[in-house]
Formats: structure tokens, C-alpha cells, sequence
């Protein structure tokens, strides 16, 4: 899709934009952007068997964003007429009430690299190609074990025609695509039940949806939940805790990686506000945000700005190197932008946000990890957590785990807290594995009332200390 398609999507072309951003700026703002956005989403549930709801939605509007010196002005509309986009560029311009007006440059096409390639858009996929998958995961479900009595199967797909064009003269489109699905397992034994869950999400098509993942989409769950029949409640008190290669990366994401995005630290919010440049971890801790990763959730070919993504080490071999920066900070830091400028919709203004954090890879093996701990915790995926963010403190439940005894995992956990506080947490890292994976879910990340989809990822981590809530021993 060329650009002439975009301008077509939203009834704009280089005048009409040209003509906008001069209004936006006509009292004198340093700097605009519009952010135009049609995204068009589908969600089907299948609940006992049968599929019990489906929905459509769709959203298209404009945001218009001035700039004068550290202040903004934001304006939207979802009235898609030159007049209507024109009043809100004269909402956003009263940011500025004076000064010499400065005239935005021609905007010129900027191209971008695709790091969520798809075979079929979600568009072109009807609801009777959709359903069959979700039978297919409900009957193996239920195949897998006489114990599982009920199957909630959640799916969503959706697709968004990004347009930015800057009053430095950059435009840039993308088309985003995006699925998501969950599938939720109940058991019962002995009158006692249990539940959990696997969620798979990605930039992906419908092609993403094959035999091994079905399989995979049905099993996973249900090994799950029957293993919470045998599961127990360790001790509570401070221990060794494993965090296995994956979702565990939730901790670096919550407790530690919005400490890293710049505009906490410009506030002198975060914990990190004056540790540029100094050692805050072992020098095996490698921590990066990325932008780049090929199809996985959180991943952009350009933040919600115009500005290039890119693969940003936020800890390199223990020191603290950079801040996620959007426009506002980057300029606060006279840094370059690091492609963290993200937004939930053309309804809000851009702030720095996580795309995909994890850590690097490094010079310890999984099972040497495990062997290493005679009492500990090796806590596999996580739910329902907290965190102060200025102060990383966190609090996370573990929804599934094992026990470590002598250097082995041996019986299944249940109803465990883990507490700590995240610079904390990464000083008291003693071993990182060889063995990064990134969460197959991602997540939805809030902050300051957006949500932005992200994703996250680890090797298997051991922490020489974190408290573990159980049960008391005295």
C-alpha cells in the first residue's frame, strides 16, 4: 500500500496536511504532528462449547499535536473533514499565544523497514474461517483429560492504517496487524477445582494459527491446571527464587523498565533519575527494549511520532546507558529519540513506553541455574502484580512454579507471592542462563490511562534473594 492509499483512507493529501499543521502552529508553535488512524477489530468468545458472542469495532480520527517548548497542546477529532481537522488544529495551537509563527516544512515520504510481515490482512478473513480453529482447540481440550469440565476460549484480531506526517517534513505510514487468543481450563477432582490458561498473541495473520499451535493451545492449559491438584504452598520467608526463561520478564518490565522510560527520570520520579552510567546489576545483565523483534507483540516499524525504532540497550553488561525517550525528553536530554514515543490511540498524546523489553542471554546453563539452589523457588508465570514505580517495589502472585529442593524442581506451588523491589532484584542477580525466550502472550502495558501493547521476555534468571509469601513457619 502505497501512500496515496493512506491519503485516501483519510481524506487528506499534502495541502489539506500542509494546511492543518500552518493553523496548529499559527501562534507560535515550535513543532506539530498529526497522527491519523483507522484500526478495525474483531472479537469472537467461545464459552461451553459453543461460540456465545462476537463483536466488530472500529475506530478513525485524528490527533493534532503542538509543541512549544516543554508544554503540549493536543487536540482530536473523529470527524475525518478538513473543517472539523482544522477547529481542532486551532484547539491545539492555544498551547502558544504569541511569538513568531513558524511554517511547517513540505513533508516528504520517510520509509520504513516491516518487522510484521503477514500473508493475509484480518480484513480479507471472514468469521467462518476463524470458528473452526476455535472448535478444533475446544474438542482437544477436552480430549486431554476426563477432569477438565468447562473451556472459555477467547479470540481477537485487528489491524491498523497508521498515517504521520511532522512540520519537519517527514510522513510515514503502517499497517499494523495484531492477534490474540486465550484459551482457559477448568478441572475438577474430588469435588475440588482449579483453573489456568495460555495466551499467545503476535503481529501476526491468520497463518500464524497452525496445527502445532492449535495443539499447543489445547494442552498447555489443561497440563496446568491438573498439576495445581498436587500442588502445595511453600514456606514463607526469604530464599533463592528462579525466575524461569519467559513471562518471568513481567519483572523487568513492571519493576524495572518503566523506571527506564525518560520521562520519570526528567521528573526525578525514578529510582534511576542519577544512575546514568554507573553499575547497577553483575556484568553478565544485559537489558534491552526493542522495537525490531519479527512479529512479536510489542514490536513497531515506527513509534506513534514518526520516529525510527530501533534496539535500545537500556543495561549494557551492568551499567545503566540509556533512557526510552520520545520527542520531549530526547530533546530535555539533547539525545537522539529512541522510537518510545507510543500512544493507545489518536485520542491521546504520544509519552515514552516500553515496546519488547528483555535481557540478553548469558554464560550459565538452565540446569546448572537449578542445580545451584538447595532451597529455593522456580516460579514459571505471573498474575495479578503491583508496582510503585518511582520506587520499583512489586509485589506478584505466581500462577505456576515449583519448588526447588537439592538442586531439583520437585512439586508443583500455588497461592505464592513474591516480593521485592526491582533495583534491588537486579543487584542480587547471580546467574543468567543461555536460554532467552520471549513471553508468547506480551502483554497490555498501562500508564497515565493508555494501554499500548508490549511484550517481554528473559533467560532463566537466578535472584540470591527475594521474599516468597507462603506459608508461616512460626
Amino acid at each position: 500500500m502505497d501512500l496515496a492509499y493512506y491519503y485516501n483512507q483519510f481524506g487528506v493529501d499534502e495541502k489539506i496536511i500542509h494546511d492543518i499543521m500552518s493553523l496548529a502552529m499559527s501562534r507560535g508553535g515550535d513543532y506539530c504532528d498529526l497522527f491519523f488512524q483507522h484500526s478495525i477489530g474483531n472479537h469472537i468468545r467461545l464459552q461451553d462449547k459453543a461460540v456465545n458472542s462476537a463483536s466488530h469495532r472500529a475506530v478513525l480520527g485524528v490527533g493534532i499535536r503542538v509543541l512549544k517548548g516543554d508544554q503540549t497542546g493536543y487536540s482530536f477529532t473523529d470527524e475525518m473533514m478538513p473543517e472539523a481537522m482544522k477547529l481542532a488544529a486551532k484547539t491545539a495551537a492555544n498551547i502558544a499565544d504569541s511569538g513568531k509563527k513558524t511554517e511547517p516544512a513540505q513533508v516528504k515520504l520517510h520509509k520504513i523497514p516491516n518487522y510484521y510481515p503477514i500473508e493475509t490482512s484480518w480484513e480479507d478473513v471472514s468469521i467462518d474461517q476463524k470458528i473452526p480453529f476455535l472448535e478444533q482447540i475446544n474438542d482437544k481440550v477436552f480430549a486431554q483429560d476426563n477432569r477438565v469440565i468447562k473451556c472459555n476460549i477467547s479470540f481477537s484480531d485487528a489491524t491498523a492504517y497508521i498515517l504521520i506526517a511532522t512540520s519537519e517534513g517527514r510522513i510515514v505510514h503502517d499497517y499494523k496487524p495484531m492477534v490474540q487468543i486465550s484459551v482457559s481450563c477448568t478441572a475438577e477432582q474430588k469435588g475440588r477445582r482449579e483453573q489456568n490458561y495460555l495466551n499467545l498473541s503476535g503481529r501476526n495473520g491468520i497463518e500464524f494459527l497452525t496445527p502445532e499451535i492449535v495443539d499447543r493451545l489445547a494442552k498447555e492449559p489443561v497440563r496446568r491446571t491438573v498439576a495445581l491438584f498436587d500442588a502445595v504452598k511453600p514456606d514463607a520467608g526469604e530464599m533463592e527464587v528462579v525466575l524461569a526463561a519467559g513471562r518471568s520478564g513481567i519483572l523487568l518490565h513492571e519493576a524495572i523498565g518503566h523506571g527506564m522510560e525518560a520521562d520519570f527520570n526528567r521528573k526525578a520520579v525514578s529510582i534511576f533519575s542519577d544512575k546514568m552510567n554507573t553499575p547497577i546489576a553483575e556484568k553478565f545483565v544485559t537489558i534491552v527494549d526493542d522495537g525490531t523483534n519479527p512479529n512479536v507483540r510489542g514490536s513497531v516499524n515506527v513509534d506513534d511520532e514518526g520516529n525510527d525504532t530501533e534496539k535500545t540497550y537500556l543495561v549494557e553488561e551492568g551499567v545503566l546507558r540509556n533512557y526510552l525517550h520520545d520527542r520531549i525528553s530526547a530533546r530535555h536530554y539533547k539525545v537522539k529519540p529512541t522510537g518510545n514515543g507510543r500512544r493507545q490511540s489518536f485520542r491521546f498524546a504520544p509519552i515514552p513506553r516500553m515496546r519488547n523489553t528483555y535481557m540478553l542471554p548469558g554464560p550459565h546453563k538452565k540446569e546448572e541455574i537449578i542445580r545451584s539452589v538447595k532451597k529455593g523457588l522456580y516460579a514459571e508465570t505471573f498474575t495479578n502484580g503491583e508496582v510503585l514505580i518511582g520506587a520499583g517495589d512489586f509485589t506478584f502472585y505466581v500462577k505456576s512454579g515449583y519448588l526447588i529442593e537439592d538442586g531439583r524442581l520437585t512439586r508443583p506451588v500455588k497461592d505464592v507471592n513474591i516480593i521485592g523491589n526491582g533495583p534491588e532484584v537486579l543487584r542480587n542477580i547471580v546467574m543468567v542462563g543461555d536460554d532467552l525466550k520471549m513471553a508468547e502472550a506480551g502483554g497490555t502495558c498501562g500508564k497515565e490511562g493508555q494501554r499500548v501493547p508490549v511484550s517481554l521476555g528473559q533467560p532463566t534468571v537466578k535472584v540470591s534473594r527475594m521474599t516468597v509469601g507462603g506459608i508461616s513457619s512460626s
